[in-house]
């Protein structure tokens, strides 16, 4: 019953849209299926890590440190920014090019950087897995399942963007999308900014 009911609250917080789906919709339609895969996985990997750190305490101690938590609240805003910046000048510009310039940048790494730069995953991971297991391996199995069904979802998301990929590349349609996750980008990383926790 505990173990459904971790489940659930996994389902409802994976497929609940935020920073990282926005990127990693960001990537699929800048450069495809592959990107948006490499993405997820970079999220993912970024989630083992918040796992294995709350498994072994380190997260806890990152919650509770308020000097350690903002800079790295700060510092993944400002990636965020960066990114969203990046994309809403693209749009305004009209680019063309950045499909080119987007491969060359990793999707692994952003996808990384997003996630270990989110500290509400710490906040987040420090707080569920403890109700629903109480060893080092029993913690860390719980997050790897959490890593797994979110490389599975926002997999998923990177398939649809790719498969709707022709449509949405028309230039007019580029453009639009564009601005919309860049705001959504920038937005999100003055959100993280500004939150109290």
């Amino acid at each position: 019953m505990e173990l459904a009911a971790f489940f659930a609250i996994s389902v409802v917080v994976i497929v609940t849209p935020g920073q990282d789906t926005a990127l990693t919709i960001r990537n699929a339609l800048l450069g495809g299926r592959r990107a948006g895969v490499f993405t997820a996985l970079g999220v993912s990997a970024g989630q083992t890590v918040w796992a294995l750190a709350t498994s072994a305490g380190l997260a806890a101690l990152i919650v509770a440190f308020e000097p350690a938590f903002m800079a790295l609240k700060l510092a993944g805003a400002a990636f965020l920014v960066y990114l969203g910046v990046h994309a809403l000048l693209g749009a305004i510009r009209g680019e063309t090019t950045e499909t080119r310039s987007a491969r060359r940048r990793s999707p692994l790494r952003q996808g990384l950087i997003s996630n270990l730069g989110n500290p509400k995953m710490a906040v987040f991971f420090t707080s569920l897995l403890p109700q629903f297991g109480g060893s080092f391996a029993a913690l860390l199995a719980l997050g790897l399942a959490f890593c797994t069904m979110t490389f599975v979802w926002l997999t998923a998301y990177a398939f649809a963007v790719a498969k709707a990929g022709d449509v949405l590349r028309r230039p007019a349609i580029r453009r639009a999308f564009d601005a919309v996750l860049g705001a959504v980008l920038v937005a999100l990383g003055l959100r993280l900014a500004t939150d109290r926790r």
